[in-house]
């Protein structure tokens, strides 16, 4: 591969720099609320220090970029010294909407040389290696898992800028479309020059784009992505939104990745797909991390059917869904996603290619795997990822069982226990668990809790276009 176009090595860079076809390199890392946050530093410079300084205050920020106060990582106290963001060579990219340009996306390091761990990406990794010095249940003495997740992403695509729709106070949104255009050619035609040249830029940028279609909403699309090792599609995931949002702005249109952005209109969610693979059993077939030496440890050949660690880890994801919701629902936004009827879910069941229950599970073979529809748009994917794996993790570790599948409609029913319904409660979840405590480490627990009861509070003190509209004369 050239240093033109897509993924690159560090030496492939190195090159580039050298004979001038890059010149500025990003160095960021994904934030708390999943934005790229780091420095453009010229080529020149990053060939000398390939690690740049950030604020601890990154962590410690509401999205206003106002810092908070009670945050273990930063404080006035503590006087706000730096972090390093130090690359990782694994996540060089060339994205084909930044001319010259290379991403790198890398890891928040303190100031005793060790990542922090309530960076998301940190948070994940932790999981990542759990699951590495795990053991198969179901298969032979090799040790470790390798997941595979994949994205599928809902927005809004607007016909305003960012800046009129800012001028505007918000108000004066105008959707891409009239009428609802879920899987419609002629309808989603209208914005293909936008949408086409964001799966083209996208995938030249060594992204894979599987599909593009439009959703129920109006204006409402998703853009599906190409399955990964984890940490991979983690990082796929964070950058296609970095470049929807970018190429949509050079068309003076705007997209928005709220969960809900409007009452009137549909939810936009992101689907997670993930499976478990290893080593295949054949004694010829050595463990490598490379896809052709693997299997689907999710899909038993025998039976043709899910194995127990499939279900073992389906029962994880059921028992702790409630725990872990804020990771999928982290925003006050979040919760207005959730309600009866609109093909986003309202409890944590599960059932083959159910579209009503939290967990879907699909495909067969090597393309068995669980559809987690619990997380919105909105949500970090390092975090989502994250507990979607531990969660599975969890109940492959404590052997438990899953449910039997839920057959019909999942909004029928109250046998489940709820999912939190709203922000404060999904943060008092997480702080009571004693699972998630033993899984992340009460430093990560204590982070995001705290991250939420401040969104809670500060939403609780706002008066909002609602409560004037209801009040304001007649009350």
């Amino acid at each position: 591969m050239s240093e033109s176009a897509g993924r690159i090595d560090a030496e492939q860079l190195r090159q580039g720099i050298l004979k001038g076809s890059i010149d500025t390199v990003i160095v960021a890392f994904p934030d708390q609320f999943g934005q790229l946050m780091g420095k453009r530093i010229t080529g020149e410079y990053y060939l000398e220090n390939s690690t740049v300084e950030s604020c601890s205050y990154l962590l410690t920020t509401d999205i206003e970029m106002q810092p908070q106060d009670g945050y273990a990582v930063g404080s006035w106290e503590q006087g706000y010294g730096d972090f390093r963001i130090a690359a990782d060579p694994a996540c060089i990219t060339i994205p084909a909407w930044s001319p010259a340009t290379a991403l790198i996306i890398g890891d928040l390091i303190d100031r005793q040389g060790q990542e922090v761990a309530q960076s998301p990406r940190a948070v994940f990794k932790a999981q990542l290696e759990r699951a590495r010095d795990l053991s198969s249940h179901d298969r032979s003495p090799q040790k470790g898992f390798v997941p595979m997740a994949a994205s599928e992403l809902e927005f809004y695509l607007f016909n305003n800028s960012y800046k009129a729709v800012r001028n505007s106070g918000y108000a004066g949104v105008h959707p891409a479309s009239s009428y609802p255009v879920d899987y419609h050619i002629l309808g989603t035609g209208y914005d293909e020059e936008l949408i086409g040249e964001i799966r083209r830029k996208v995938s030249a940028s060594g992204i894979p784009v599987e599909s593009s279609k439009g959703e129920t909403g109006l204006g409402q699309y998703e853009i599906a992505l190409r399955y990964a090792e984890a940490l991979e599609a983690a990082d796929r995931h964070i950058i296609y939104k970095w470049g929807a949002k970018t190429i949509a702005a050079s068309f003076d249109r705007s997209i928005s990745f709220m969960a809900k952005y409007s009452d009137q209109d549909a939810g936009s969610s992101c689907h997670v797909h993930l499976s478990l693979w290893g080593a295949k059993a054949s004694p010829e077939a050595p463990a490598s991390t490379e896809i052709a030496n693997l299997s689907n440890l999710f899909w038993d050949e025998k039976t043709g059917a899910g194995s127990q660690l499939f279900r073992y880890f389906l029962g994880g994801l059921h028992a702790l869904a409630p725990e872990l919701f804020l990771f999928f629902a982290p925003t006050i936004n979040s919760y207005k996603r959730y309600t009866s009827a609109s093909f986003a879910p309202v409890n944590s069941a599960w059932d083959y290619d159910n579209r009503t229950t939290g967990f879907r599970v699909v495909g067969g073979g090597s393309s068995f795997r669980i559809e987690n529809r619990l997380p919105g748009a909105d949500a970090n994917p390092y975090l989502a990822y994250a507990a979607t794996l531990a969660a599975g993790l969890y109940g492959i570790e404590h052997k438990i069982e899953c449910p039997e599948p839920f057959s019909g409609n999942a909004y029928s029913t109250h046998a489940f226990t709820p999912l939190p319904a709203n922000l404060a409660q999904a943060a008092e979840n997480l702080s009571n668990s004693v699972a998630a405590r033993s899984i992340f480490g009460d430093q990560v627990v204590e982070h995001y809790v705290h991250q939420a009861r401040l969104e809670a509070k500060e939403y609780a003190r706002v008066v909002g276009e609602w409560e004037l509209k209801r009040y304001f004369e007649r009350i």
